[in-house]
């Protein structure tokens, strides 16, 4: 089938459409409300610390809840939990409108909201990655993840820049707009429609472990998630963004968001050129490869005095951590039974979360005791050493030739 009949056919499928659209409004108001709390905390404390604690709140009910999370889209309606956890942040962004307009936000207020976000989006994450196979053929269902993957990229660039260009209206105006794309998004997930899985599915709240099992005997894919794990607790600035940009590169809220953009534009861009030419060959060489240009990408963004500098910096970033996160997701796609796909799916958020929201604190933590710029120095050298030791620990993941694991040469 050509690109353009696999694109009509999915438009055929109204579920997906919904999906689709459910993400991208979420997204989109989720890079948003990030850029908002990141400054409004900046701007009351100015304090690196309290930087990282956003981070910290928002990662532990996910690494609490994650495995749970998974359970839970196994065995109930995949759509409705997403609905559930996505009116939860559409709560968070009302209350934060509320105080930000009143003047009574404060520093407890904005740990609070992220805490409750982290809840949502433990739930969020498992749900909305196990479901593109229950809306689409599974002959369309790499195009679907494709898809999925490219309109989150999309409000990825577009959330940071808008909330960036808002916030100078006040903080409570990037709120409402959160708010209001939020609660889009909930009823278009309450259009989505898919079968109800199976009572011989999840029965038990034993099996909430599973997930984590079926890694342990899968060493390329726990090779491939862990990877991705250190590289972004390590390498990741994103906490330390309003520091380097008010403090560093002296530009104001609207150069945030430039720069919180900046990592995406390059992943769509990367994307788009991997769609059009899949990697067929070396692919563990690729992904290890694309890590280590991460780490390059973060010494040279800690260095830079220069606005654009920094941004070329974070694009090309964002450009190799594409490479990886392909490699993740198919790898994750196409080996994982579609019965455990929530479990794995939640084993795979909890990596991603700790490298996000974790990674967050961790860059706070050192940034208060060596300044951004060793912070970020030191995760970039820290990646590049992660990357040089996988390929002793996986060496599996360093010789993949092929994704397809039927395709592997004998």
């Amino acid at each position: 089938m050509s690109d353009p009949d696999s694109f009509r056919a999915l438009l055929g499928h109204r579920s997906y459409v919904y999906f689709w659209l459910t993400r991208l409004s979420s997204q989109l108001a989720g890079q948003m409300m990030m850029v908002a709390l990141g400054w409004q905390m900046y701007d009351l404390t100015s304090s690196a610390w309290d930087l990282g604690l956003v981070g910290l709140a928002q990662f532990l009910p996910a690494l609490l809840l994650t495995l749970p999370a998974g359970h839970v889209a196994d065995r109930y309606h995949r759509a409705r939990v997403m609905l559930g956890a996505t009116a939860l942040q559409a709560l968070a962004a009302a209350g934060l409108t509320w105080a930000s307009h009143g003047g009574w936000a404060s520093r407890e207020l904005i740990l609070l909201v992220s805490i409750g976000l982290g809840v949502a989006k433990a739930f969020q994450m498992p749900a909305s990655q196990a479901l593109p196979a229950l809306l689409v053929p599974m002959g369309l269902l790499p195009r679907a993840v494709a898809l999925s993957s490219s309109g989150m990229q999309l409000a990825i660039i577009g959330g940071p820049a808008i909330g960036g260009l808002l916030y100078v209206a006040g903080a409570d105006v990037v709120y409402l707009l959160c708010a209001a794309l939020l609660l889009l998004g909930c009823a278009l997930a309450a259009g989505i429609r898919h079968e109800a899985p199976a009572a011989a599915q999840a029965r038990s709240w034993r099996t909430v472990f599973d997930g984590v099992h079926f890694l342990r005997g899968q060493p390329v894919m726990l090779g491939a998630i862990s990877l991705d794990l250190f590289a972004v607790l390590l390498g990741g600035a994103t906490a330390l963004l309003p520091i380097f940009a008010k403090d560093i590169l002296h530009t104001g809220p609207w150069g945030l968001g430039l720069l919180r953009a900046a990592p995406a534009v390059g992943a769509l861009l990367m994307s788009a050129w991997l769609a059009r030419r899949p990697l067929e060959r070396r692919v563990g060489h690729w992904m290890l490869s694309a890590v280590g240009v991460f780490g390059l990408c973060m010494l040279v963004f800690a260095l830079s005095t220069s606005l654009w500098l920094s941004m070329v910096a974070l694009l090309v970033s964002g450009a190799a951590d594409m490479v990886s996160v392909v490699i993740r997701q198919t790898l994750v796609q196409l080996e994982t039974p579609d019965e455990m796909r929530g479990r794995v799916s939640a084993v795979n958020s909890i990596f991603i979360g700790a490298s996000n929201q974790l990674g967050e604190f961790e860059s706070g933590t050192t940034a208060a005791l060596m300044g951004p710029v060793g912070s970020v120095l030191l995760g970039g050298v820290g990646v590049l050493a992660v990357t040089l030791a996988w390929t002793r620990l996986f060496p599996g993941l360093w010789q993949r030739d092929r994704l397809h694991p039927q395709r592997e040469p004998s």
